[in-house]
């Protein structure tokens, strides 16, 4: 089996109104290996949210690099903007 054929299973996690919007607060996606955070957000449909200030966490690392391929076990957290009040 070629790395192309490999599978990486990734668990995203959702947040606030984005969880709210696709009904689920955890999802776990199998993906090609070599998908990268950033093909994961298109797939998803999820620009439109980072343009507007999500953040994304890569296995606990707010601001991780998005064009970076996600490891096997990886965990995806889409994070609103924080709010002050």
């Amino acid at each position: 089996m070629t790395d192309t054929e490999k599978a990486v299973k990734v668990r995203m996690l959702f947040f606030g109104p984005l969880a709210e919007r696709l009904g689920e607060r955890e999802i776990e996606v199998a993906l090609k290996f070599g998908t990268t955070a950033e093909q994961l957000i298109d797939r998803f449909e999820l620009l439109e949210y980072l343009d507007s200030g999500l953040r994304v966490a890569i296995d606990g690392q707010i601001g991780a690099s998005l064009d970076v391929p996600l490891a096997d076990s990886s965990e995806v957290a889409f994070l609103p903007p924080v709010s002050g009040g």
